[in-house]
């Protein structure tokens, strides 16, 4: 293993293992210390909520099924922290590629900690 390889972020090291993958193949990345509550992701997804007290959004849940996949790519591609990068990422565990945002565009994990 090089260096780099090393250095390579994948989703699986976050949140614990979650339900078989068979029964929900996607997985939210939530970086909440990026999110300044801008809302956009609340309005596009429904697993989405805006906390009154914080001001901030909180996801329902973190391993979603593909009913509910292109409303959460929605709201991470619509999410503009870290200057449009989005602070939502959700990431085929199949694969364990990110799906979205991806600003790499090589579905390596975007997260910044």
């Amino acid at each position: 293993m090089s260096d780099l390889d090393a250095d390579v972020q994948t989703a699986d090291e976050y949140g614990g293992e979650g339900p078989p993958v068979a029964e929900k193949p996607y997985k939210i990345i939530f970086e909440a210390n990026a999110c300044f509550g801008a809302g956009k992701c609340a309005e596009v997804s429904d697993t989405w909520e805006m906390s009154i007290t914080t001001g901030m959004a909180k996801p329902d849940t973190y391993y979603i099924t593909e009913e509910d996949l292109d409303h959460n790519v929605e709201a991470a591609e619509v999410c503009p922290a870290k200057k449009g990068d989005g602070c939502i990422h959700i990431v085929d565990r199949r694969t364990d590629e990110e799906i979205a945002p991806d600003p790499h565009g090589d579905g390596t994990l975007s997260v910044d900690w």
